[in-house]
């Protein structure tokens, strides 16, 4: 699909959208769709088949949030191919948010996160999914629907999908939507589905000074340890953080304890101090054609010799690293982690 510009009529009419949702009557989330239950008319939400009934928006095409819901950003967010991303947060009048410490809110049952996909900005802009996560009595559901090429719709993408598009520069990407099972496979810890994004160390103090104000959290919480903002890293002398808190938001998912790729035995979580679990002169569990002939995760001093490097530079099936959710190299990333693997005192060597 290619992002062409100058839809000027399409723009007009998300602003005339935007002017009739302003002045209807603020339109309610319907709660028996986050909850997977039966409506009020009887109609079942288990899968919702459309964005739309979930009533989180006040236009079709998604572009002007409910007063319900409150928008955040990450001060790191997960690259994706590039894609902007809108995110919301939706709790339910009443009902708390429990902070764990510098870690995930807990967010009570009949919440949702909600994360849109787009790339171009103004008129260009162009949404390609929205996925949905949902606090449901059984646990977590995540959900992801795909946005129609009029932009007026989306609708479930149990399945996935493949979109080719051309990125504003002219980069060629093969974005791909993930099927149900695959959130699960980035959303999984312990077996269980969980939100990856709202961590308290992850979270502006505004945001959380906001959710207190609106009572869903009793006292907003702080982080000792803050994750640097991200669009802020060129006036940010400190590589180090830069480099760990792009790996705990980009891998720290999937390479924990319990996560689906704790086998591999790093842990590229923040908080994780030891340097040999997160990588530093740590060969590999398995060693495969991953690896790229190299002998441990991190070599000090030498980023081309080591696995992490390698793997966050391929876009390979089998060797790149994150497996999902891109299908080209983060070029900024990878810059920022070379640095700071170059910057390492090699084996051997005090630290600077």
């Amino acid at each position: 699909m290619k992002l062409s510009r100058g839809f000027f009529l399409l723009a007009l009419a998300f602003l005339i959208a935007s002017i009739v949702a302003r002045a209807l009557p603020p339109q309610k989330v319907n709660d028996a769709a986050v909850l997977g239950t039966a409506g009020s008319e009887g109609a079942s939400y288990k899968l919702p088949r459309t964005l739309a009934q979930f009533g989180f928006f006040q236009d079709a095409a998604g572009r002007v949030p409910g007063g319900d819901l409150i928008p955040y950003e990450l001060n790191t967010p997960l690259y994706s191919d590039g894609a902007d991303k809108l995110r919301y947060l939706y709790v339910p009048e009443g009902q708390p948010i429990a902070a764990d410490g510098d870690g995930l809110l807990q967010l009570p049952v009949g919440s949702a996160i909600i994360k849109t996909f787009a790339f171009g900005a103004g008129e260009d802009q162009s949404y390609i999914e929205t996925r949905v996560l949902l606090h449901r009595a059984d646990g977590w559901l995540a959900l992801p629907y795909k946005w129609d090429a009029e932009q007026t719709e989306a609708k479930l993408a149990v399945a996935g999908a493949r979109i080719p598009l051309t990125r504003p520069g002219g980069v060629e990407v093969s974005y791909r939507i993930p099927n149900k099972n695959q959130c699960k496979s980035c959303h999984s810890k312990d077996a269980e589905v969980i939100p990856i994004g709202p961590k308290v160390r992850n979270l502006s103090a505004d945001l959380l000074a906001k959710l207190e104000e609106r009572g869903f959290l009793a006292a907003a919480s702080t982080s000792d340890r803050q994750l640097p903002v991200w669009r802020a890293r060129a006036e940010n002398p400190d590589t180090a953080a830069l480099a760990r808190a792009y790996l705990d938001v980009n891998c720290a998912h999937c390479h924990q304890p319990g996560g689906a790729a704790s086998n591999s035995g790093l842990d590229l979580r923040w908080e994780q101090s030891n340097p040999h679990d997160i990588g530093i002169r740590k060969p590999p569990v398995a060693a495969g054609r991953g690896a790229g002939g190299h002998a441990v995760s991190i070599a000090p001093g030498d980023p081309d010799a080591s696995i992490m490097v390698y793997r966050m530079s391929s876009t390979e099936p089998g060797v790149a690293m994150p497996e999902l959710g891109r299908s080209t190299n983060d070029d900024e990333g990878i810059a920022i982690v070379r640095k700071w693997v170059a910057e390492m005192a090699p084996a051997g060597e005090p630290a600077s």
